[in-house]
């Protein structure tokens, strides 16, 4: 009889299944359950505005960084840019932004928040502000501030834009 043993191949560890990770346990099904009930949580209010979420996402961040090209507005309201371009033509026939020609490249458009945009979003704000509080009930600011950094370090681990 042969004693020779075969060489032992290195093998990666299993990768747990979802079931035996648990849903309770899986961070994207988190991220998407909560996103979901914030979004419900403001739903009404948009609509008393007359706004939808990729409308309300688009003031939001014309309301920190105003004249974004449309590509980048794209990418900080988390909105594909056919759907967003549909609400931005919208929100100017409302009046509550602007498109302008980009002054560096003759193909790009801008777009700025109006007076009224932002009194539009300055209605809805108390509203988000509220169901952010809410979300962070019974979370002392240390944790909160924590939470806040790690989400920053996976957005950086997964971003795919300098910006």
């Amino acid at each position: 009889m042969n004693d020779a043993r075969a060489p032992v191949a290195e093998t990666e560890p299993a990768v747990p299944r979802l079931g035996e990770i648990g849903l309770q346990n899986f961070a994207p099904y988190l991220m998407n359950r909560i996103m979901g009930r914030y979004n419900a949580a403001l739903r009404a209010e948009l609509a008393a505005l007359g706004l939808t979420t990729p409308k309300m996402r688009a003031l939001a961040v014309l309301s920190v960084i105003d004249g974004l090209p449309i590509s980048q507005l794209a990418v900080h309201a988390i909105t594909e840019q056919s759907t967003l371009s549909r609400a931005l033509d919208q929100l100017a026939a409302e009046g509550l932004v602007r498109r302008s020609p980009d002054p560096t490249d003759s193909r790009a458009v801008r777009v700025h928040i109006t007076e009224a945009g932002r009194a539009a979003f300055e209605a809805l704000w108390p509203h988000m502000a509220a169901a952010y509080a809410r979300m962070f009930r019974g979370i002392s600011e240390d944790e909160r501030r924590a939470f806040v950094g790690t989400l920053q370090k996976i957005h950086a681990n997964i971003r795919k834009h300098e910006f």
